[in-house]
């Protein structure tokens, strides 16, 4: 049995039945203007109501114009009503299909946590790992939700001078995989045209130049500074830095901080912070005085052990309803006692939800 809707894939063809049998006919073709005869477009459709649907075609050719043209202009993100998604890894008899990646990409809202200072570095590190293993697997949509948050990240950075370096590496990372991916087109599954992947690249490499001639300007400032501080007080702030690299470059400010900064009672509880007693004996790093170098013990136990990670606000997980979602957006919750069933989901943990 034919199919007689509109079909969105349509081509735009308009049909004739002749003799030979139907043959496509272009409304806005040359072949009605060699004859030198102008139609009318009413006139036509009342002669040829049964074999010739221009109408029709019209109308799908003109809704097909309107979404080619939001798709090629339009950078907002998709977005959905509710701002959570059902994590299904398999069918069952309730439910057919599972959740993917990209799925979930495009339902929680990357686009408006990039914007909240407690959710920053935690989008930036979700994208980080998609960079470096699940670019292949995202869909078409994904893909295209993926760049639109990336290049708000860009923005914001540029604009507001904060978190430069985190930026950078990221940016670093999918450069170095597109070229991997762009140079073995065929052997590796690239979503898309390979034109679409060469203008991405092209696009990251600006805004690595754009960050690298990035000039943050001096403050000028009449009131109280950091220097201004009493040193206990200094001291306590740089030992609520967890990044090692926040501490060298804070450091680096003053000749006092710089002082603070090489403490070796600071880089101990740095490196108990991110690792186990368990990982030190088997790394232990001493001095020529034969005091532990706590500062270069930390950055040996880096290449060898993974950081432990802190965000200020991370994705949640309902192990009830089995139901992602940020904290303050809620989900529709048929738990007793629904607090008791939410667990974070780390970065990682986000993109193990996800493979299957």
């Amino acid at each position: 049995m034919p199919f007689l809707g509109q079909d969105w894939r349509s081509p735009g063809w308009s049909w004739v039945k002749t003799e030979d049998g139907w043959k496509p006919f272009e409304f806005f073709g040359h072949d009605l203007r060699d004859n030198n005869k102008e139609l009318d477009l009413d006139e036509l459709v009342n002669e040829n109501k049964e074999n010739l649907h221009v109408a029709d075609v019209c109308e799908v050719s003109a809704k097909k114009r309107r979404k080619d043209y939001v798709n090629n202009n339009t950078k907002s993100q998709f977005l959905y009503r509710e701002r959570w998604i059902y994590v299904q890894k398999e069918s069952t008899r309730e439910r057919h299909g599972y959740c993917t990646l990209g799925e979930a990409f495009n339902r929680l809202d990357f686009s408006s946590a990039i914007q909240d200072v407690r959710r920053f570095n935690y989008v930036v590190k979700l994208l980080h790992l998609i960079a470096k293993s699940q670019l292949t697997s995202l869909s078409g949509a994904a893909q295209k939700n993926y760049f639109n948050v990336l290049e708000k990240i860009v923005r914001k950075v540029l604009e507001d001078h904060q978190n430069p370096r985190v930026i950078k590496a990221l940016l670093q990372d999918l450069s170095s995989m597109l070229c991997i991916l762009i140079r073995e087109v065929g052997k590796s599954v690239l979503v898309g045209n390979i034109n679409i992947w060469v203008s991405r690249l092209e696009t990251i490499l600006s805004w690595q130049q754009q960050l690298n001639n990035l000039q943050i300007p001096k403050q000028i400032c009449n009131g109280m500074t950091l220097s201004d501080l009493p040193l206990h007080m200094q001291n306590n702030i740089l030992y609520k830095f967890s990044d090692a690299c926040d501490i060298i470059n804070l450091g680096q400010a003053t000749p006092t901080l710089h002082m603070l900064s090489e403490d070796r009672q600071l880089w101990k509880k740095l490196c108990q912070f991110h690792f186990a007693e368990k990982q030190f004996c088997r790394h232990l790093v001493l001095s020529e005085k034969g005091h532990v170098d706590w500062k270069l013990m930390f950055f040996t136990l880096q290449k060898h052990y993974p950081k432990k990670e802190q965000y200020g606000d991370t994705l949640h997980f309902c192990k009830h309803c089995s139901i992602l979602f940020w904290k303050d957006s809620g989900h529709p919750c048929t738990a007793n006692d629904p607090d008791s069933c939410l667990t974070p989901v780390s970065p990682q943990r986000f993109i193990d939800l996800f493979k299957f």
